[in-house]
């Protein structure tokens, strides 16, 4: 349902640039490839790619907008960061550093407060969720670009990363089996073994939908952001093409952030769920506290 949605998405001229030199190249490997996959896959069903995906395939649409808007999404987000970062100082920091610094700091406290201070280890990965899918979630506020998370393809490649990154940090934190076994609960009694039962099953089915939920929630946002967008500045133009749009523009810079944020959130909280605190970790903290209340009672 969610891919025929993106049909009517009018493609920026970098695409068309794009596929003008390059869609040709890569339309014959992926003829070579890729659609022969695609070919076997669906005449099990009796159907075709094209039939399903509901597009004719040509060089003209070989590297899909989504694809290219993501790469340079990929590159703004270092280059932004590269330009806010700019020559560091201690004594006369420049307002791009301050503004890093902030984010920095309000990504560290969230990580701390969701996950618990071991886990600003996972700051590196969760820091990369909010840089990159902000940043593409903002161009789709500027002209000749859209938001690559405004197709679904993006959103469940995003969801799909942070589903296998938080499931490998339960396994290599926990065990397989310890990190199947956190799925059935608290231990109950045995004569609860049915409860537990039901609790490990619903557990189960509420992970596996993760992805999906997570992806979509994403995708539906950034999508009706921009198709509201056209919509209402194209109900009577001129009049609703002057002023308007900054007021959507404004609404849409605000959609963008708080996207970011529930997906960066939700991403910590499965994390937080697979994470605990090590032996070392409490006893580290456990001789912090003593030793604070030892020179407080000194003092």
């Amino acid at each position: 349902m969610f891919l025929f949605a993106e049909e009517g998405h009018h493609q920026p001229l970098i695409v068309e640039f794009i596929n003008h030199y390059l869609g040709e190249p890569v339309y014959r490997i992926q003829e070579h490839t890729t659609h022969l996959w695609w070919n076997a896959f669906f005449k099990n069903f009796g159907t075709t790619p094209e039939a399903v995906f509901g597009s004719e395939y040509s060089p003209e649409n070989a590297i899909p907008w989504y694809t290219i808007m993501f790469a340079i999404a990929c590159v703004l987000t270092i280059f932004a960061i590269y330009i806010l970062k700019g020559k560091l100082s201690e004594d006369d920091p420049k307002p791009g550093q301050l503004t890093l610094e902030a984010g920095y700091l309000a990504i560290k406290d969230l990580v701390v407060k969701v996950i618990g201070e071991h886990g600003f280890k996972f700051f590196p990965v969760v820091a990369t969720f909010a840089c990159l899918i902000l940043i593409s979630n903002l161009m789709g506020q500027f002209p000749l670009f859209m938001s690559p998370t405004a197709s679904v393809n993006v959103t469940y490649a995003l969801a799909i990363t942070s589903f296998v990154y938080y499931n490998y940090v339960g396994i290599s934190e926990n065990g397989l089996f310890g990190h199947i076994k956190h799925f059935a609960g608290p231990k109950l009694p045995l004569l609860m073994l049915p409860i537990t039962g039901l609790i490990f099953v619903i557990e189960v089915i509420s992970n596996s939908i993760r992805p999906f939920t997570l992806g979509v929630r994403l995708f539906a946002n950034m999508f009706a952001d921009e198709k509201i967008f056209v919509e209402i500045t194209n109900l009577a133009p001129p009049f609703t093409q002057f002023l308007l749009p900054l007021l959507l523009t404004a609404l849409g810079v605000f959609v963008a952030f708080v996207q970011t944020l529930v997906f960066t959130l939700l991403s910590m909280i499965y994390i937080s769920e697979v994470s605990h605190a090590g032996h070392d970790d409490h006893a580290h903290h456990d001789h912090a506290v003593d030793a604070s209340h030892g020179e407080a009672v000194t003092a």
